[in-house]
């Protein structure tokens, strides 16, 4: 089995972020099984390095396991999703409009950014550049370092606390927002961009305003998703119930 995706600092690094890009992308299905020993014969490892890889995702809420239960993709059920992004823009708009009492954006908010910006760009390229058209994971990822770095940039300790609780499953949605194109990743930088905007010009009011119309545009894109793929004939239930 070759491991050449896998080239990180440590073996159980590399499952872990191999594992969790799977799950970004569903590559690894929403309901999907994922048991140690198909992990270690997966990635060629021991089933101890596969277990380390397992429990990390969980601890993130990118998999879930009861006891004595396989380890499975979630499943979020449209309450699920309501009461994620509720609770995302509680305290998003509170830590937004904190940062923006001190008028400072974070180096890491911007370097998010301008990722994001850059893949925006080549999605406009032309036919036969280096765009990368289906780097949904690393899109992701950059989409939840921006929130997170504004959210840990503000002075309130628990308060990021409370947002990194929520960030598993919400990258979970993230993943399906960038795979299914629910939003144009153009829109996405232009509002990114108002909201750094708001916080460097000090208005704490805007950056409120404008992280919550985000986050919310965001949950009414994939309800719409949501409800549609449910309303097809012969779909089954995909709430997960261990």
């Amino acid at each position: 089995m070759s491991i050449d995706a896998l080239a990180v600092t440590s073996v159980p690094e590399a499952v872990y972020e191999a594992l969790r890009e799977r799950i970004l992308t569903q590559r690894e299905a929403p309901g999907a099984a994922v048991t140690e020993q198909a992990v270690a014969d997966r990635f060629g490892v021991a089933r101890p390095t596969a277990k380390v890889a397992l429990e990390r995702l969980v601890a993130e809420g990118l998999l879930r396991r009861t006891a004595h239960k396989t380890a499975r993709v979630p499943q979020l059920s449209r309450d699920d999703i309501v009461d994620l992004y509720a609770n995302r823009a509680i305290v998003e708009e509170a830590a937004l409009r904190a940062l923006a009492t001190r008028g400072i954006v974070p180096s890491e908010a911007l370097a998010a950014q301008r990722m994001l910006a850059d893949a925006a760009r080549a999605a406009h390229a032309p036919a036969g550049s280096a765009s990368d058209r289906d780097a949904t994971a690393p899109l992701a990822r950059a989409d939840i370092a921006f929130h997170r770095a504004l959210v840990e940039a503000q002075p309130s300790p628990r308060l990021a606390r409370m947002h990194a609780l929520l960030m598993g499953e919400i990258e979970l949605c993230t993943g399906q927002v960038q795979a299914h194109r629910l939003l144009a990743l153009a829109d996405v930088v232009e509002q990114h961009q108002r909201i750094l905007d708001a916080v460097a010009a000090g208005d704490p009011e805007a950056a409120g305003r404008l992280t919550r119309a985000h986050i919310e545009g965001a949950r009414d894109r994939l309800l719409a998703r949501y409800d549609a793929t449910r309303s097809a004939p012969n779909d089954e239930p995909t709430h997960e119930r261990d």
